[in-house]
């Protein structure tokens, strides 16, 4: 989920677009999708985008 999100983000995708099509694939959430701060957190793990 993490590799797709980030290749969504280069290629210019919205960040709430990228939070529509991620599904949490184990856990307790499982088949849900994250939230758009989710998402935030998830690229930016990255660091500041450039």
């Amino acid at each position: 989920m993490d590799t797709y999100a980030r290749n969504l983000r280069t290629n210019g995708v919205p960040l709430p677009e990228i939070a529509r099509k991620l599904v949490i694939t184990s856990g307790e959430n499982q088949g849900k999708r994250p939230s758009v701060a989710t998402v935030y957190r998830i690229l930016a793990e990255d660091g500041p985008e450039s």
